[in-house]
């Protein structure tokens, strides 16, 4: 996050020559307006600037705003000296080098769900014309075909829709199929059982679900976990008949396997609106009758586009006006000197959520965040809760998730950040330790910073084991007996998986081992291969790969 020291300005400690900003690509007129209407500001609203041009354009600006059309690498944030704000009108940053923008202390905002309910209504729209084929029909009537017979269609009423991530778009397809009367299920593991209940909604496992759904719509973030989401093996194991709907992320589905399960009729339609390319190099999916596609529209609509405007621009004006920060994906909220005090325990923090999230799939219930030491006294503590918060959200949602939005995040999916604080001596003069509740039991791992800023993990489900953290790491619980640490190094030596540090923790008759390795970005499977194979071994009572920053 960089040395962050930014600061917003209030009224009385502006400069006093004017605020300027930059509005690079198009965005809603009243967007522009609510900024204009700040006394002596200058708001500069062109679209379609060169990049030169745009950066000489910012070299004296405030501000900038963008949508998806204007990159914002670290060149163009080089020439922009006096910089502190970047909006981005939408959900995704992903044409902003946030890591530049930290670096030089200019805070990137976003307006995350805006779009939620466009999004939503353009997967019911999807389902509505699956059911009665209305593409098809429209098109044999433009033609002067009066096919009445041959498009007999389906009622979704009485139907089992299937929603693959319940976060809040999948929330609102769930209260519109509803009004269907449809009968609703859904997959996600770290959505709370009582939100789920609330909306009607049944959980299951993925295989389940689609083993029993008419309709499946995917609103699942693009990870490294579900990329190829579904393939050859999901499709097959899906009901025959079923139809698919997709306005979530193209890289979810393997398009080649979706063509070969339209063709075996294990799926009977689809409806997509993304794509693993856009446009697609290879329209032959798009172009199946079966198929019925739009491109990448479903959160394209007036009233979406006017919100996600005007939310930016109200982010942003308040910033600027007041030091409000809001919707920030770089920056939290609290003093800059006490950021700066706490810049290693926030990493820690946020490395260690991100450790337990990963040790297994499970529902998140609660996550408690204990202070050990002197940060039991320091101000501003509580920013390291949200960062843990956030490193265990990280892996399971969509990007945005920053150390500002993870309590909301958190809320939203009903769970519980707990915090506490202890006066115990430790071993440590600072220790923070991590707990995570979820339906399949607890996970606890504490952590601590050794000065200069090196981050250790000290302790796996109260097992003393002291290891760096962060990287790639291999976790692995076993029975305390001879050979076993030798047989997890034969395992990794023959994937060619290198060992660059190992540690190891014994209690009661358990050990507890923590492998950081050399991980080939060209070849991640080869570690996850080794830990299949190692999960084997008698001895091995679990074992996990953890990646972090």
């Amino acid at each position: 996050m960089g040395r962050c020291e930014l600061r917003a300005q209030s009224r009385t400690e502006q400069r006093d020559f004017a605020l300027k900003i930059v509005i690079a690509d198009d965005l809603p007129a009243s967007a522009v307006e609510l900024l204009r209407a700040e006394a002596g500001w200058i708001v500069d609203a062109r679209s379609g600037r060169k990049p030169d041009a745009l950066a000489a354009d910012l070299a004296d600006a405030d501000a900038l705003l963008v949508r998806s059309a204007t990159t914002v690498d670290a060149h163009l944030l080089s020439a922009a000296s006096r910089l502190r704000i970047v909006g981005r009108a939408g959900t995704g940053v992903d044409n902003i080098d946030v890591a530049a923008a930290s670096a030089r202390g200019i805070l990137v905002v976003n307006a995350p769900g805006a779009n939620s309910i466009s999004v939503a209504e353009h997967a019911c729209a999807l389902m509505l014309a699956l059911a009665r084929s209305v593409p098809a029909a429209d098109r044999a009537m433009k033609d002067a075909r009066w096919e009445k017979q041959k498009f007999l269609g389906s009622e979704l009423r009485g139907k089992t829709l299937g929603i693959a991530g319940l976060g809040r778009i999948g929330q609102e397809v769930a209260q519109r199929a509803r009004a269907f009367g449809m009968r609703i299920v859904a997959h996600d593991p770290f959505i709370a059982k009582e939100i789920a209940t609330a909306l009607g909604v049944e959980l299951m496992p993925l295989e389940e679900m689609c083993a029993t759904v008419d309709y499946l719509t995917l609103h699942l973030p693009a990870t490294p976990e579900t990329k190829h989401l579904f393939d050859d093996e999901r499709f097959a194991k899906c009901r025959p008949g079923i139809r698919l709907v997709n306005t979530a992320r193209g890289e979810l589905v393997d398009e080649a396997a979706l063509r070969r399960a339209i063709a075996s009729g294990i799926v009977a339609a689809a409806a997509l609106d993304v794509f693993e390319t856009e446009p697609p190099k290879d329209w032959s999916l798009a172009q199946l009758p079966q198929v019925i596609a739009t491109p990448h529209i479903a959160a394209s609509t007036e009233e979406a586009q006017e919100l996600v405007g005007t939310e930016t621009a109200a982010t942003v004006r308040d910033f600027l006006r007041d030091g409000i920060v809001r919707n920030a994906v770089n920056f939290p909220s609290i003093h800059p000197d006490e950021l700066q005090r706490l810049q290693s325990w926030i990493r820690l923090a946020d490395r260690l959520g991100g450790l337990v999230s990963q040790m297994g799939a499970a529902r998140i219930e609660a996550l408690g965040v204990r202070y050990y030491g002197a940060l039991v006294e320091s101000r501003g503590v509580d920013v390291l809760a949200a960062s843990a918060a956030a490193g265990v959200l990280r892996p399971i949602l969509s990007s945005g998730v920053s150390i500002v939005n993870a309590r909301t995040a958190a809320r939203e999916r009903g769970i519980d950040i707990v915090e506490s604080r202890s006066s115990r001596s430790r071993h440590f003069t600072s220790l923070l330790s991590i707990k995570l509740h979820t339906d399949a039991g607890e996970r606890w791992v504490e952590g601590t910073v050794f000065e200069p800023h090196s981050l250790r993990l000290v302790s796996v489900r109260g097992v003393d084991v002291e290891a760096p953290l962060g990287g790639t790491m291999l976790i692995i619980a076993n029975d305390d007996q001879p050979g076993v640490i030798g047989e997890v190094g034969t395992i990794l030596g023959r994937h060619k998986v290198n060992i660059a540090n190992f540690a190891l923790g014994r209690h009661g008759g358990g050990a507890v081992g923590v492998v950081n390795v050399d991980e080939d970005p060209g070849a991640p499977q080869a570690l996850d291969r080794a830990a299949g194979e190692i999960r084997r071994v008698p001895a091995i009572r679990e074992a996990w790969v953890v990646r972090l920053p």
